[in-house]
C-alpha cells in the first residue's frame, strides 16, 4: 500500500502529527504496537474503575499556550472537556504541610510570611518563572545552570527549596542535573494556566485524535509493530511491519512519501534503522541518557476520599530523609518504604473515572528498570506487593481510614512502562532534560524521516509530546 505519510507509534506525538496532517488532506497510515492509542495518555478498566495511566494535571491551556492553539486547530476544545484542578499541590514533610495554589501572587505572599528572610529569593524565583521567555533571550549564549544550582544561589532555607520544587518528579529525578531553563518553562506554564484534567481520562484525548485521523481518510492499525524503516538512496521510503496477533505474523510492507517516527530515538538508532544510519544517531546522542521512569499504584476506592477528610487533589509526600535538595536523587533510589511519592485523588474533580459513590486515585514515584530487571517472576510480584503495602501504610497515617477505603489496587513498574511503550528503561519523559540535552539537536540521518516524540528537543510529558507532533506536522507541510 502507498500513503503520503506513515506514522510509527500512536503516542501523543504521533497522534498529533497524524491528526494535523490528515486534517490537511494527507493520506495517513498510523501503526501502533499496543491495542489502544495514546502511549502514556491512556486508561484501563478494572472492575468498576477507570484507571488513569499518566495524566495527573496538564499544564497551561492559557491564551498564549501553544497547546491552546493546537487544540483549537484540531477541534479538541469542542470534543474534550478539561477540568480545572483545584490546587497545584499539597507539600508534606516532617516540618511543613502547605498547599501551593496555581496563583503565583498568592504563593509568593504566603511563602514570604512563612520565610520572611527569603523574600528576595522568593521574588527572584517567581520573576524568573513568569518572565522566562524574555530571560532566556537575555541569557542566550551563557553557560546554563541546573535548577538546583539556581535555587542554592537565591535561597538559603532548605525547606523552602523543597517546597518550591515539590513537584520536581513531573520533570526529572535530580535537581542538580535538570536544566534550569527547561524547568522554568514547564513550571511557568502551570502557574500561568493552572492544571487541567481530562474528564474521563487521557484516553479521551488519544481516542479523539485517532478518530480525527480516520474521519479524514486516514488508517490506524493497532496491534501492528514496525520492525524496520526502509531506506533507498539515503531516503526513507516505507516500513516493514507485522501484526502482533500470533495468528498473523507475516511481514507486511507499506510505502510513503514521508515517514514520521513517534518512537524513542534510541529505539530508532538500535532497532528501526539500518546500522550505518543508526550509528549516526548514536554519535549525536553521546552524553545523553534516558530519563527516569515511574512506579504507579492504581487504586479503586469504595468511597470518596473526602469521607476520610482528604481535601486535596495532588499531595507530594517527602520522606524525613530528604532534608535538602541534594537528598532528592538518593531518596529516589531508596527502598519504597522511604521513597518520596505523589498521591492523586481524582475524585476531587468530576473525573468520571468511578461510580458516583466511589473514587479512583494513584500513588506515583520515581522508578528505574534496574531495580526490577534481575528479579525472577515471584520476586518481582513480591516486590510490587511490598511497595503497594508500604504506600498504603504511609497514606493511612496521613489519611486515617485510607486502608479501609481501598477496594482494588494494582502496581505498574518502570519495567511495565518499558514493556507497554517500548521506551528504553521505561523513560516516561524521553531523554533526561539536562543542560546538555537542552542544547543538543538530534537530526534525522536520512531524507523524508521526521521525529515526533518526547525524545525530541521539545522534551517529555504530555505538553512536550503534543508540541513535538504538531511542529513535526508543520515541518512536513512546509517541506512538501
Amino acid at each position: 500500500m502507498n500513503y503520503e505519510v506513515i506514522v510509527i507509534g500512536a503516542g501523543l506525538g504521533g497522534l498529533t502529527a497524524g491528526a494535523k496532517l490528515a486534517k490537511e488532506g494527507k493520506k495517513v497510515l498510523l501503526l501502533e504496537q499496543h491495542d489502544q492509542p495514546g502511549g502514556c495518555a491512556t486508561t484501563f478498566k478494572r472492575k468498576e474503575f477507570t484507571m488513569e495511566v499518566g495524566l495527573h494535571e496538564m499544564d497551561g491551556l492559557h491564551a498564549t499556550d501553544m497547546k491552546t492553539r493546537i487544540f483549537r486547530d484540531l477541534g479538541v476544545m469542542d470534543a474534550v472537556k478539561f477540568l480545572k484542578v483545584p490546587e497545584f499541590y499539597r507539600f508534606v514533610n516532617p516540618h511543613f504541610d502547605i498547599t501551593i495554589s496555581h496563583d503565583p501572587e498568592d504563593v509568593q505572599e504566603r511563602l514570604i510570611k512563612l520565610f520572611p528572610g527569603e523574600k528576595e529569593g522568593i521574588q527572584a524565583y517567581f520573576h524568573r518563572l513568569m518572565n522566562i521567555r524574555k530571560i532566556m533571550k537575555q541569557e542566550a549564549g551563557q553557560p546554563e545552570r541546573t535548577i538546583g544550582e539556581y535555587m542554592d544561589s537565591i535561597i538559603g532555607d532548605d525547606n523552602l527549596k523543597l517546597i518550591l520544587l515539590g513537584n520536581l518528579g513531573y520533570f526529572h529525578d535530580d535537581p542538580y542535573s535538570l536544566s534550569l531553563n527547561y524547568y522554568s518553562m514547564a513550571q511557568s506554564s502551570y502557574y500561568q494556566g493552572g492544571g487541567n484534567f481530562i474528564k474521563g481520562g487521557s484516553q479521551v484525548l488519544s481516542d479523539y485524535l485517532m478518530k480525527l485521523i480516520t474521519d479524514n481518510g486516514g488508517t490506524v492499525l493497532l496491534k501492528h509493530l514496525v520492525e524496520e524503516i526502509i531506506i533507498e538512496n539515503e531516503t526513507a521510503v516505507g516500513v516493514r511491519y507485522r501484526s502482533t496477533n500470533k495468528e498473523d505474523e507475516k511481514p507486511k510492507h507499506a510505502r510513503a512519501d514521508i515517514i514520521i517516527a513517534n518512537a524513542s530515538i534510541p529505539q530508532l538508532a538500535n532497532r528501526l534503522l539500518p546500522e550505518a544510519y543508526g550509528k549516526k544517531i548514536i554519535t549525536e546522542m553521546e552524553g545523553l541518557e534516558p530519563g527516569a521512569s515511574l512506579l504507579t499504584v492504581y487504586f479503586g476506592f469504595n468511597k470518596k476520599l473526602r469521607d476520610i477528610a482528604n481535601k486535596h487533589y495532588s499531595t507530594f509526600i517527602y520522606d524525613e530523609s530528604v532534608k535538602k535538595l541534594a537528598d532528592i536523587y538518593s531518596n529516589n533510589h531508596a527502598d519504597f518504604n522511604k521513597r518520596s511519592f505523589t498521591f492523586v485523588d481524582y475524585s476531587q474533580v468530576d473525573s468520571n473515572l468511578a461510580p458516583e459513590n466511589k473514587a479512583v486515585g494513584s500513588v506515583c514515584c520515581i522508578d528505574y528498570t534496574a531495580d526490577w530487571d534481575s528479579l525472577d517472576r515471584d520476586s518481582y510480584k513480591k516486590r510490587k506487593e511490598d511497595a503497594a503495602q508500604y504506600f498504603i501504610d504511609r497514606l493511612d497515617k496521613l489519611l486515617p481510614g485510607f486502608r479501609e477505603a481501598v477496594e482494588y489496587y494494582e502496581v505498574g513498574t518502570a519495567s511495565s512502562v518499558e514493556d507497554y511503550t517500548l521506551n528504553p528503561q521505561g523513560a516516561v519523559y524521553g531523554f533526561a532534560q539536562t543542560p546538555l540535552r537542552v542544547k543538543t539537536r538530534i537530526q534525522s540521518p536520512v531524507g523524508k524521516l521526521y521525529f515526533a516524540s518526547a525524545w525530541t528537543n521539545t522534551g517529555g510529558g504530555f505538553s512536550g509530546a503534543i508540541y513535538s507532533g504538531y511542529l513535526c506536522a508543520m515541518d512536513v507541510m512546509r517541506n512538501s
